[in-house]
């Protein structure tokens, strides 16, 4: 990361009629949220799951094969409640404040409330799901229930590591189990992902032909479908469209989009930091 790099990515943002972000995982692990790797956080707040069940990580518990239910929702209920109650990280209120005056959307393969917690709900779509919520495990029906009570009367509820099977939520219409709305091969895409969705394709239809900056940060190779690609395939069709990709690792450099791309390799919350001081400056300059 250098000045000359932070001083043109606020020069590009300054001058685009709209931003489009795609935000990754890696925007929480620049806010020390870091959900696939062992770190301080996971010390501190889930050491006797690891202890238990060998886990690693907040992932690979989410996604661990527990030998019975009442295990899995007492490391769920732990989680949701953990993401729930974290502070907004310092990247993530750096990011409102470069985007403040401008039109923006946020694309997100994030699920751990972060976003929302800073962003309204209408310039927002988390592509795969919201830990806030809870849908029927089959699904039976389309909709969404807020997972806060359930949670907080499942951890009130805990015996050791375990939620009592009574307390494991079902679905009101069928009695099966509910599970966390996000991303797996039962999650729902009704209507609260249909509308962001259409919210999303708007935003790209209403400035197509303008100065769109497409802003990438912290996106990894796990799931190039959902952002890098789309945004990657965005900027070759539209000649206004500028791409940007912020990420502690280095990124791919597709030659098709020489000249219509910036990359800034760095760590990402001293990025956004160096970027929101830039872009406060100027706007007292004007």
């Amino acid at each position: 990361m250098s000045e000359e790099s932070i001083r043109t990515t606020a020069e590009l943002i300054r001058h685009a009629d709209a931003v489009l972000v795609g935000a990754g995982s890696g925007l929480s692990s620049a806010a020390g949220y870091n959900h696939y790797h062992r770190n301080a956080v996971f010390e501190a707040n889930f050491h006797d799951f690891e202890e238990a069940y060998g886990i690693q990580s907040l992932f690979h518990g989410f996604y661990y094969i527990y030998s019975k239910p009442e295990q899995q929702w007492g490391f769920y209920s732990r989680y949701i409640k953990f993401m729930e109650d974290a502070p907004a990280g310092q990247p993530y209120i750096d990011l409102v404040e470069i985007l403040k005056d401008k039109e923006y959307f946020i694309l997100t393969t994030n699920c751990d409330i972060q976003i929302p917690k800073v962003f309204p709900e209408d310039r927002i779509y988390q592509f795969q799901g919201d830990f806030r919520y809870f849908q029927c495990s089959q699904p039976c029906h389309d909709k969404l229930y807020e997972s806060h009570d359930l949670v907080s009367a499942m951890l009130d509820n805990m015996e050791g590591l375990e939620v009592p099977a009574e307390w494991i939520p079902r679905c009101p219409e069928c009695g099966w189990k509910m599970v966390p709305w996000v991303q797996d091969n039962t999650f729902l895409q009704g209507e609260a992902w249909q509308t962001a969705y259409q919210r999303y394709e708007d935003f790209v239809r209403k400035y197509q032909g303008k100065k769109l900056l497409l802003l990438e940060l912290g996106v990894g190779e796990m799931t190039p479908s959902i952002i890098k690609l789309p945004f990657w395939e965005l900027t070759a069709k539209n000649e206004n469209v500028f791409y940007a990709c912020l990420n502690r690792e280095a990124a791919h450099r597709p030659e098709h989009l020489r000249g219509r791309s910036l990359y800034l390799q760095g760590d990402l919350a001293e990025t956004l930091a160096a970027l929101r001081q830039v872009r406060s400056i100027a706007a007292t300059i004007k």
